[in-house]
């Protein structure tokens, strides 16, 4: 018998807890402040309402009606639609790995932060704290040097991970009881401890304060689309695995709608947090759209500047490095448990053992991450996931539900158990079926196309060789995923293995 969550606040904590993630700690702020503050957010709430709900509710709805993961989710929409499937539990796997690595990044940031304690107003100290300890050259080269800090905090991260989902919906349950509730808290001190410092309204006033001039910038609707599309954890088989988890009574129409609008006003107010602090500290212009750049570079400066008391900025520091774990955690193992989920209902294999081979397996191949070209190859790693893979995922299952499937369908499940509201078939039906393909469409031809001019090369400073290792090879893997799952089957076969095939029809909402 499948397991289930135990309740609806269950669900709704652990789809909130895998939708806020460390983007919305560091890129959303970072990207309001380049595209006008209050002009950002109208974007983004527009993209949420017509391609982020849509597609969130659509993963959701197919996955609880066949009790499927990904995979088998997008197979009962169209036998020839598993590929696709597959596709998006690889782009999980792509992600948990350099994941995983951030994370231990964050974790190592946190046992250090008592160091900030003797850095006051040192920004330059503050600045390099990181870069050196975890040795990075900002090249792909640098294999053979190994920062031992970094590694043990990546052994920290995958046991956490491990730990937090070893029993599926029991685990995740009583820990996303916590890793939701607590980077709010986190957010909120610091939101306040912001509000307190000269110049904060300074900070208020551009981040909610319309530039309405940045609308004509191409680049802001295109970044506040894909910030939509990355932050609700859609296309990497997260959500169809939790939706697959479901009762079949759940209101999936209203729970989707708590879960976009936690995951946006999380957002917001890691942006208050951000803009308070950085325009008290004299730094509001330094705010970067890199994540990476403003956790562990330009935060670590504002940190040491917040007051004169070391030990005030010490705790400032390990509070926000916790903040950072708890939403970081919960981000990793729901990645992890849309992997398992697919793989343990393909293959009829154990989930606790099949998570725990995941876990080791991608823990083995992190270690990549842990040497001094870490930082250069998972930014070229994510770049290439996130900007062609991710969103080929997303265009390829908008276009199986809306044109290969009949779409009412899945907005009658989606609205089967609701009364107070529900998603009404202009706002679904039309927002599946054209814009949200052709918007994701647009944005990936725009990636694709700044990459041709650019010589098929990302990044200042990285080879055509560490592109097609780390870049086209990997993009290889992840869209013939389908392929090689088909030829893993096909040897199964040969010794007895039967093959679901099921399709919408065939399944039973119990």
């Amino acid at each position: 018998m499948r397991e289930k969550w135990s309740s609806r606040t269950t669900f709704i904590l652990a789809a909130i807890g895998s939708a806020v993630g460390l983007g919305n700690a560091w890129r959303f702020p970072g990207l309001a402040s380049k595209y006008g503050g209050g002009a950002f957010l109208f974007v983004y709430l527009l993209a949420m309402l017509l391609i982020g709900i849509p597609l969130l509710m659509m993963e959701i709805a197919v996955a609880r009606h066949t009790k499927q993961g990904a995979p088998g989710s997008m197979r009962s929409l169209n036998k020839k639609a598993e590929p696709v499937g597959w596709i998006a539990v690889s782009n999980g796997i792509g992600i948990s790995i350099y994941y995983a690595a951030v994370f231990a990044w964050v974790i190592l940031m946190f046992f250090m932060s008592f160091k900030f304690k003797g850095m006051t107003g040192d920004t330059e100290a503050a600045s390099s704290l990181w870069a050196d300890t975890i040795k990075t050259t900002w090249t792909t080269s640098g294999f053979t040097t190994i920062a031992w800090p970094v590694l043990i905090c990546l052994i920290v991260a995958w046991a956490l991970c491990y730990i937090c989902i070893r029993n599926g919906t029991t685990t995740v349950g009583k820990v996303v009881k916590y890793t939701v509730s607590l980077p709010v808290i986190c957010l909120v001190i610091m939101a306040a401890r912001g509000f307190t410092m000269s110049g904060a309204m300074t900070g208020i006033e551009k981040l909610f304060i319309p530039e309405w001039s940045a609308l004509s910038d191409s680049n802001l609707w295109i970044d506040a689309i894909g910030q939509v599309f990355y932050s609700l954890s859609t296309s990497m088989a997260i959500m169809f695995a939790y939706g697959s988890y479901l009762d079949s009574k759940a209101n999936i129409a209203v729970d989707a709608i708590i879960i976009a609008f936690s995951d946006m006003l999380i957002s917001v107010l890691a942006g208050i947090v951000m803009f308070t602090t950085m325009a008290g500290v004299g730094m509001l212009d330094n705010m970067s759209a890199s994540g990476i750049a403003t956790a562990f570079i330009i935060y670590p400066q504002a940190i040491v500047k917040l007051s004169s008391n070391g030990v005030v900025n010490m705790i400032f520091a390990f509070i926000f490095y916790f903040c950072l774990i708890t939403l970081a955690i919960d981000s990793l193992f729901s990645i992890i448990e849309g992997i398992s989920t697919a793989l343990s209902d393909k293959f009829n294999l154990n989930k606790k053992k099949t998570t725990l081979t995941i876990c080791i397996i991608e823990g083995v191949i992190s270690l990549i991450y842990v040497t001094a070209a870490g930082v250069a190859v998972l930014d070229i790693v994510d770049y290439f996931i996130n900007s062609y893979t991710l969103l080929l995922t997303g265009i390829l299952e908008v276009i199986v539900a809306g044109w290969f499937f009949k779409t009412s369908k899945i907005l009658i499940q989606i609205n089967r158990n609701t009364k107070s509201f529900k998603l009404p078939g202009w706002w679904f039906l039309p927002s599946i079926k054209y814009f949200a393909p052709v918007v994701l469409s647009g944005l990936f031809i725009w990636n694709l196309v700044n990459l041709i001019r650019g010589g098929g090369v990302y990044g200042d400073g990285y080879s055509l060789r560490a592109n097609i290792l780390f870049g086209w090879a990997i993009i290889a893997l992840i869209l013939l995923s389908g392929l090689i799952i088909k030829l893993i089957v096909k040897c199964k076969t040969a010794g007895g293995y039967q093959e679901d095939s099921r399709t919408w029809d065939e399944f039973t909402d119990d």
